[in-house]
């Protein structure tokens, strides 16, 4: 060939070998370059997931350590109380978007309450289609009833539906106030909510435990936490209590009573109350009545014992004493025998003595004997002196 040489065919086929394994060796060297990198990148992504998993870890044990005590706060008339000066207490790892947008709700707890709620909000996880019915689902303390305003309770999710998409599901859900739901969480939610749907690159920290007393299946109140990635937008840390104006709940078992309810009790009370001191009241003046009564027979008998004593000891006188201060008597009475004789006795010594006065037995030779003492008198005998 003109201007220049003809390879043998086989030297061409070399060459062309020559090639093909060299490009090879390069493309083998950058896959296992790529290789490398994706696993490297693999290995920093589980690195991080596992990182963002202790993290939350961490931050559930802070969290509970915060709300035992929370739980032991008392109402005092307001409502929704700052936590830590308002500030929330996610690290840096908590605030990590490695995961994007996620949400995580924990077991319910061996008295089947809900026990939280944690996420990393965004425009991704708003619903797409209407809520469904959640009357299904009975949270711990469900024991509903109808207040002057609707109902006592709803069916409060930690994570708003709007925030979540999530509607039914029970680790999401407890008993609420309708005072709790709205105005105090619906508001807070309402600025997330208008938050995020500004940009699709916005997202949220948010972290909501309801917050129980000891084994109580109504939860006394709700701690909530918020912090906007990359900016303070949002940013806050509350405790909102789980209670309803003139409501008093009993937040052992979720049964409650109104302040109408607590006041007819009072008077069905105050009633009870005064009916038993009139009911001891009567007892005690019929005992009274029945004690006065069983001494006044006691007296009367005792005065009646008296005055027939009297009349007895006064008849005995006076049969003894021959009735002396009546020397002018004509009804006197008569002392015979079965067979009518006379038995006063009129001594020598011109005496009469009745039966049964003191010198009777003793006159034992009478000059006389007598039926009445009018006959012994007329007969010129007189009455003992004492």
């Amino acid at each position: 060939m003109a201007g220049g040489f003809l390879l043998e065919p086989s030297e061409h086929q070399k060459a062309e070998t020559t090639i093909s394994s060299s490009q090879q060796s390069k493309i083998k060297s950058k896959s296992t370059s790529n290789s490398k990198v994706a696993k490297k990148k693999t290995d920093n992504s589980t690195k991080e997931k596992n990182k963002q998993k202790q993290a939350l870890i961490s931050f559930n044990g802070r969290v509970k350590e915060d709300n035992s005590n929370l739980a032991n706060m008392e109402y005092n008339g307001t409502q929704t109380v700052e936590v830590n000066n308002n500030n929330p207490t996610f690290s840096e790892d908590d605030l990590s978007l490695v995961n994007k947008a996620w949400e995580k709700y924990g077991d319910l707890d061996q008295l089947n309450r809900a026990t939280s709620a944690e996420a990393m909000l965004n425009k991704s996880l708003m619903p797409t289609a209407k809520r469904g019915d959640i009357s299904n689902v009975k949270p711990t303390g469900w024991h509903n009833k109808k207040i002057d305003k609707g109902y006592l309770y709803n069916r409060s999710h930690l994570i708003g539906y709007a925030l979540s998409g999530e509607n039914d599901n029970w680790k999401n859900l407890i008993t609420g106030t309708a005072q709790l739901n709205n105005p105090e969480m619906l508001r807070h939610e309402m600025d997330i909510k208008d938050y995020l749907e500004k940009n699709k690159n916005n997202y949220v920290r948010y972290s909501v435990t309801p917050v129980f007393r000891g084994d109580e299946l109504l939860a006394r109140g709700v701690h909530i936490m918020a912090q906007s990635i990359k900016s303070d937008d949002i940013k806050f840390n509350v405790y909102i209590f789980n209670v309803q104006d003139d409501v008093t709940l009993n937040y052992s078992d979720g049964t409650s009573q109104t302040k109408n309810e607590l006041l007819a009790i009072q008077r069905k009370e105050e009633e009870k109350k005064n009916a038993e001191i009139k009911a001891r009241q009567a007892a005690q003046q019929k005992e009274e009545e029945k004690r006065n009564a069983e001494i006044k027979a006691q007296q009367q008998a005792q005065e009646n014992q008296r005055i027939e004593a009297q009349k007895q000891a006064e008849a005995a006188q006076s049969t003894a004493n021959g009735q002396q201060n009546s020397p002018a008597a004509s009804n006197g009475p008569e002392y015979v025998d079965a067979n009518g004789n006379g038995l006063i006795k009129g001594s020598n010594n011109g005496i009469y003595h009745v039966p049964g006065s003191r010198y009777y037995d003793k006159t034992t030779n009478p000059a006389a004997w007598f039926k009445t003492v009018e006959e012994a008198e007329q007969a010129g005998y007189r009455a003992p002196r004492n």
